[in-house]
């Protein structure tokens, strides 16, 4: 059979979340039931494409955790080597922008990894799943998504790992990349890409890794006097990031703490807002965005918190000095 003729494999693996909850009998409340292969179901007999589906976990979102993110990454790669052209991992929306970002983070082949799942479950009207999961089947066997790392396909928007964000707690169309927008659009079995395929960081590798221990995220805010950074500081946390103010602005309490935990802690500035970048030379202020540089604090650039905080446990967990930290937020963080 000609390449021409053969029809695309493509690998799914189900990990839990709202798209495979349903109640049980005489209950009330939704939980993960269904399998990978309960939600492919009838999608599976009209796809123009072979399908491997497996069901890796069976968890709410909201308990993701490393362990799972790694053996997903490692089950994805397994799949790829096996023929694969491109993944599909269905999971909770909770979480879903973190588990984008770090498959961004560490995906190293061609082959795209979409990642999509649902704000209804299968019980309730109109219920989003199977569309979702059939946009990302199209979406992970189309040729022009190669080269393109990891992607969300969800309201038949398909976003930019690097992007996106959970912008909505219960709307089906919950997810945005702001300042970006979507990459493509699927429209009648289509996938249209607005975007020519972008360079992409070269993968993290995880030989080795090794993600025990905190790297929590602290938010600024009025009458913040650095206390809460302080009590997690001694508490012996492996990095922090700041979800500061504006620009990468924090209280002169806060920035009191962080001057006497460099060099010795990496700490991360990000902005609270989630949209724009943190500063690097506007402000000079106790607590500015030059002042806390000066300190030796990375900025984050245009990572929001929760994508900074991936990037810095990841690089934390291979053992990444604080050159390397700072350089790969240069990187993956500024746009220049």
């Amino acid at each position: 059979m000609s390449s021409e003729s053969r029809r695309p494999l493509v690998a799914v693996a189900a990990l839990g979340g709202t798209i495979s909850m349903v109640p049980g009998d005489g209950e009330d409340h939704a939980v993960p039931r269904l399998t990978a292969a309960d939600l492919l179901g009838e999608l599976g007999e009209n796809l123009e494409m072979d399908v491997h589906a497996e069901t890796l976990a069976g968890i709410s979102s909201a308990s993701m955790d490393f362990a799972t993110l790694v053996k997903t990454l490692d089950w994805a790669a397994r799949a790829v080597a096996e023929g694969a052209e491109g993944v599909v991992v269905v999971q909770g929306t909770d979480t879903l922008e973190e588990t984008a970002y770090f498959f961004e983070l560490t995906w190293a082949f061609e082959a795209p990894i979409v990642i999509t799942g649902a704000m209804r479950n299968p019980s309730l009207p109109s219920a989003d799943g199977p569309a979702n999961l059939l946009a990302a089947l199209t979406v992970a066997a189309d040729p022009r998504s190669r080269g393109r790392g990891s992607l969300v396909a969800f309201n038949d928007d398909v976003h930019a790992g690097r992007w996106v964000r959970k912008a909505h707690s219960s709307h089906v169309e919950a997810f945005s990349s702001n300042p970006a927008g979507p990459l493509a659009l699927v429209s009648e079995g289509l996938v249209h890409y607005f975007h020519p395929v972008a360079a992409r960081p070269p993968a993290l590798s995880l030989v080795d890794a090794d993600f025990s221990g905190l790297v929590p995220i602290v938010e600024s805010g009025v009458e913040d006097t650095g206390e809460l950074l302080e009590t997690l500081i001694k508490a012996g946390v492996k990095g922090v990031v700041l979800a500061a103010n504006g620009g990468g602005h924090v209280s002169a309490g806060t920035a009191d703490v962080i001057e006497r935990a460099l060099p010795g802690l990496p700490i991360v500035v990000a902005g609270r807002t989630g949209a724009g970048p943190t500063f690097r030379g506007t402000y000079g202020f106790r607590g500015s965005e030059s002042d806390l540089i000066a300190m030796g604090v990375t900025m984050a650039g245009w990572l929001d918190p929760r994508k900074s905080r991936l990037l810095l446990h990841t690089l934390l967990a291979t053992g990444a000095s604080r050159e390397r930290v700072e350089a790969e937020f240069r990187l993956r963080g500024d746009l220049t």
